[in-house]
């Protein structure tokens, strides 16, 4: 751009609208910035007619299918009754037979269609310069979605993995070179609360209960101006679609975060969400497992139908997995059905990967206490599998409990610091599991 000499006002229309403008960082100028302001108070219906108090305007009602236009001062906020001034007194919009509406002479200069930060600066001459605004701001986010559908042998599955974009923002990005950082980002504070993201700008004249008597006042006879078309307002959610690629994001490290690179530009599309190809890895080997897990008292909770697999290269994997949901479905036909939907942690390479997605209905488990003495209790655990095919099932106690755990009728393993009952159940068959725990006294 050309910066004149002098004092000048630089105007970046379109910035984000949850921007943080103590964030803005302005640079190229000849001699920096003298002072920033972010113009929050954004065009609406709402805001114009705020912004026309004590101003010119024209009503414009409707009386039996006849137009009469008249020129008025607005007398009144937005909020209530619409009280304008005209040459034969005071009058409420909609207060009568008529049909009322309001045209603007002009919109006021405090009000802006688009977010805007604006910058005063000094230059000592007329210079052209290159000029970059950075800055930060709220109301995006990012998550992985994970699709996998079970091949027919049940022991291998197609991933496919999304990252899904969304914004919040009334602000459009389009072309944007898009990055998402994974890992336990840290961060300070929480959001703030742009009204303009919130408010509700719409406007609504309400008529008095009472009728209203016009109070003295001076002739108001503004001289004739023309009347521009009426001003329409309209506040959608526009929800957009691009056609699937899979251009797969590139990794890259961030210290000990991962950082994901959409390697094709993208519109960040305001108040939408859209999905870029993370990874598609074809027959990963998987398992699927019944989990329940058992308290100190014995009760077990309902078995749980997990999907298993191991995030290593032979394995088809071996890339680092940002966490996100997981939807788990099996071919019928010609389709496949969602058999349910869980979600994993973050995950790097050689880790096991793990999520629960349904509760099972065909694979049961049944608590029992035959026995107690002076300080135990006895407990037994009883699995049922009604599928028509052997089922992996796996019972987990607190890691706290195995130390007061004895005459243990099957050998448990230890898994991520529980303890583990890991067995294969028959087709329509039935496993057992017996032990005692010592009182804590």
């Amino acid at each position: 751009m050309t910066i004149p000499a002098g004092r000048t006002t630089l105007r970046f229309e379109g910035v984000a609208a949850g921007i943080l403008p103590e964030s803005a960082i302005v640079t190229g100028l000849p001699q920096g910035v003298r002072e920033k302001n972010l113009d929050a108070d954004l065009l609406s219906p709402r805001t114009l007619y705020a912004g026309s108090f004590g101003r010119p305007v024209t009503i414009r009602r409707t009386i039996a299918k006849r137009i009469v236009e008249e020129a008025a001062i607005v007398r009144s906020g937005p909020d209530g009754a619409a009280i304008l001034q005209t040459r034969d007194g005071f009058l409420a919009a909609d207060c009568g037979p008529s049909q009322d509406a309001l045209v603007y002479n002009r919109v006021p200069p405090t009000l802006a269609a688009k977010p805007t930060l604006s910058v005063e600066l000094d230059s000592p001459t007329a210079v052209s310069v290159t000029v970059t605004l950075s800055y930060l701001a709220w109301g995006f986010d990012w998550q992985a979605n994970y699709v996998a559908t079970l091949r027919p042998d049940g022991q291998s599955a197609d991933l496919l993995a999304w990252v899904t974009l969304a914004s919040s923002d009334t602000t459009s990005f389009a072309d944007a070179e898009t990055m998402v950082v994974a890992g336990a980002v840290k961060r300070e504070g929480s959001a703030p609360n742009p009204t303009w993201n919130v408010a509700d700008e719409s406007l609504t004249f309400r008529c008095f209960a009472q009728p209203i008597v016009p109070a003295p006042a001076a002739v108001f006879a503004p001289p004739p101006l023309p009347a521009p078309a009426p001003m329409a307002f309209e506040a959608d959610i526009v929800v957009t679609g691009t056609r699937l690629r899979r251009a797969m994001v590139q990794q890259e490290d961030l210290g000990d975060l991962k950082l994901y690179r959409v390697p094709d530009r993208t519109t960040v599309a305001a108040l939408a969400q859209k999905q870029v190809a993370l990874l598609d890895r074809a027959a990963v080997p998987v398992s699927i497992v019944y989990v329940s897990t058992v308290d100190s008292g014995g009760d077990a909770d309902a078995p749980r139908i997990t999907l298993r697999l191991r995030n290593r290269t032979d394995q088809g994997l071996g890339v680092p997995l940002p966490a996100g949901p997981v939807a788990l479905f099996q071919p019928r036909g010609d389709t496949a059905l969602l058999i349910g939907e869980g979600a994993i942690a973050d995950k790097a390479v050689g880790e096991e990967v793990e999520a629960g997605v349904a509760d099972a209905t065909q694979v049961t488990i049944e608590s029992a206490h035959p026995d107690s003495g002076k300080d135990w209790e006895a407990y037994r655990l009883t699995a049922r599998n009604a599928n028509p095919y052997p089922v992996r099932f796996e019972a987990r106690f607190a890691g706290e409990d195995l130390p007061r755990m004895s005459r243990m009728t099957e050998t448990l393993t230890r898994k991520d610091g529980k303890a583990v009952w890991s067995v294969e159940i028959p087709a329509n068959g039935t496993r057992s599991f017996g032990y005692r725990i010592k009182d804590s006294d």
